[in-house]
């Protein structure tokens, strides 16, 4: 059995699970407990389906950083529900999936998932940590389109994209990557860049499109080089080159903002896989109504060990 490590994008799939599964099995105290749920089968079909050795839930210990913000003042400024002077905005999350996030944690530290995030820091950047530092091959599993950019066939780094639903996954590899963007892996985060993401506050350069950003890229190779061309007034139309000089101020900064950080210092994580207690996952599953959503995850997961 070849070792793999799998790294789970946390909010992306209990976001999904919660708008995914219907909320009509409660808790013993009243609340939903979908996005648990939901979670937890997601969990089960993954590890079933890619037969990781390792596995590692990764935390957006802070979703919207500062250092970021105070580059792109508007990034991802439509979810904030409410600004903190101290520490991380409040994101807009529907209380009854806030209410499961506690639940969702205790359910992987039953299963025995570490939970890795870091302060100041999204689960962007300690899966892109995670996946440049590892010395085994990794699946990084996400809704986020922004991660495209960690695919590297070189180094057996490839993203399960979960944004067309569980039953319909994409293993995104450099020829996936290619065959639907145009560009490779590693100028992804210059293609996304250019084109913007509404969904994160990023403006992007006004009238340039995928298909634009692509073919620059083409011509060009990277950011830097295209910059460079449109600045000297060359390799492109009059047009292009005055969109690109007339975003300038935003892309001197936003490489910085979209590009995952892919060099914080995690210490050991112990990802490996092992058997699960069977006694604990049952008083997790009766305590909060999980049904068999707890047990499938932990038969999943014991089956790899």
């Amino acid at each position: 059995m070849s070792d793999r490590v799998m790294l789970l994008d946390s909010a992306s799939l209990y976001f999904r699970a919660f708008y995914g599964v219907p909320d009509t099995v409660k808790a013993p105290d009243g609340r939903a407990v979908n996005a648990v749920r939901g979670l937890l089968d997601m969990i089960a079909k993954l590890v079933t389906t890619y037969e990781p050795t390792h596995l590692v839930a990764c935390w957006d210990d802070d979703w919207r950083p500062q250092w970021r913000v105070d580059l792109i003042p508007t990034y991802k400024t439509h979810r904030v529900a409410e600004p903190v002077e101290t520490g991380p905005d409040v994101e807009v999350v529907p209380d009854p999936l806030e209410a499961q996030v506690p639940i969702i944690r205790e359910a992987l530290g039953v299963l025995g998932i570490p939970i890795v995030g870091v302060a100041d820091h999204e689960a962007d950047d300690v899966i892109g940590s995670l996946a440049t530092q590892s010395e085994i091959p990794v699946d990084v599993v996400t809704g986020d389109r922004d991660l495209f950019q960690l695919v590297d066939d070189a180094r057996g780094v490839r993203v399960i994209y979960t944004g067309r639903g569980m039953s319909n996954l994409e293993v995104l590899t450099d020829e996936a990557v290619l065959a639907k963007y145009a560009v490779r892996p590693d100028q992804y985060a210059d293609f996304a860049t250019m084109r913007g993401d509404a969904s994160d506050g990023l403006p992007g350069v006004a009238g340039v499109g995928d298909k634009t950003a692509a073919t620059l890229l083409a011509a060009h190779g990277d950011l830097g080089a295209i910059r460079a061309a449109a600045e000297a007034g060359t390799g492109m139309t009059a047009g292009v080159r005055a969109k690109i000089l007339a975003a300038a101020d935003y892309l001197s900064v936003a490489p910085e903002v979209v590009r995952v950080v892919r060099d914080l210092e995690l210490g050991t994580v112990d990802s490996r896989i092992r058997a699960v207690d069977a006694a604990r996952v049952e008083d997790l599953a009766t305590r909060w109504s999980l049904g068999g959503s707890a047990t499938r995850a932990a038969a999943a997961l014991s089956a790899r060990r």
